[in-house]
Order: C-alpha cells, then sequence, then structure tokens
C-alpha cells in the first residue's frame, strides 16, 4: 500500500504560480513513477504530468508543457508539481497518484494504482 496525500493547492490570480506537494508513504516510493492528474465537475480526470521513479523521464500534456515543471525527491518521499503563469482553466482538484515502474501507461487514469485525495486549485482572471 502506498498513501499519498497532496498540498499546497489555494487561489491564485491569472499569471501567478504554485507549488503542489505529494508526500507518499507505505511502500517504497522509488519503486513507482509518479502522475499529476486533474479533474473539474462533470467531466473525466485528465493527464497533467508524469515523472520516472529515477526522475530522469518527465511526461507533460500539451496544455501544460512549458509551463508546469514536475519534480521528485526520493529521499523525502515527495513529488511535487511547480505550476507557473497560471490560467484560469487551469482550475480543477489536483490529484497525484503512483503507477508501478516501467508501466509506461503514464496518461490513462486507470493504470495508477494509488490516489491521494486531491487539493484544490482556483486561478482567478
Amino acid at each position: 500500500q502506498v498513501q499519498l496525500v497532496e498540498s499546497g493547492g489555494g487561489l491564485v490570480q491569472a499569471g501567478g504560480s504554485l507549488r503542489l506537494s505529494c508526500a507518499a508513504s507505505g511502500r517504497a516510493f522509488n519503486t513507482y513513477d509518479m502522475g499529476w492528474f486533474r479533474q473539474t465537475p462533470g467531466k473525466e480526470r485528465e493527464f497533467v504530468t508524469a515523472i520516472s521513479w529515477s526522475g530522469r523521464l518527465k511526461y507533460y500534456a500539451d496544455s501544460v508543457k512549458g509551463r508546469f515543471t514536475i519534480s521528485r525527491d526520493n529521499a523525502k518521499n515527495t513529488v511535487y508539481l511547480q505550476m507557473n503563469s497560471l490560467k484560469p482553466e487551469d482550475t480543477a482538484v489536483y490529484y497525484c497518484a503512483a503507477i508501478p515502474s516501467y508501466s509506461g501507461n503514464y496518461y490513462n487514469a486507470d493504470a495508477y494504482d494509488y490516489w491521494g485525495q486531491g487539493t484544490q486549485v482556483t486561478v482567478s482572471s
């Protein structure tokens, strides 16, 4: 079992920045690749970004490329999402999730084994 707890969400003006954190506990954190998804009411969970267990490989949705950065610190069992140049359309509940390393199916929410409870990000115009 892996427990995930997100933090760092909040209200920010368009053009601002936020950094989300996801703290993991339980089974070995560095055996999992990690992803961030987001969801708005009435819509399916949307892939945002993912990072390999080593941190060397990173994947981004086109909508956030160049604005968001994913990173991880395996010594702290934490993954981060730095969000810059935020737009109102980035408003959503953001979830971190864990997928066994080398699964490869980063873009599919159903492939992830563990999820956090989510943190709300609201970007005002």
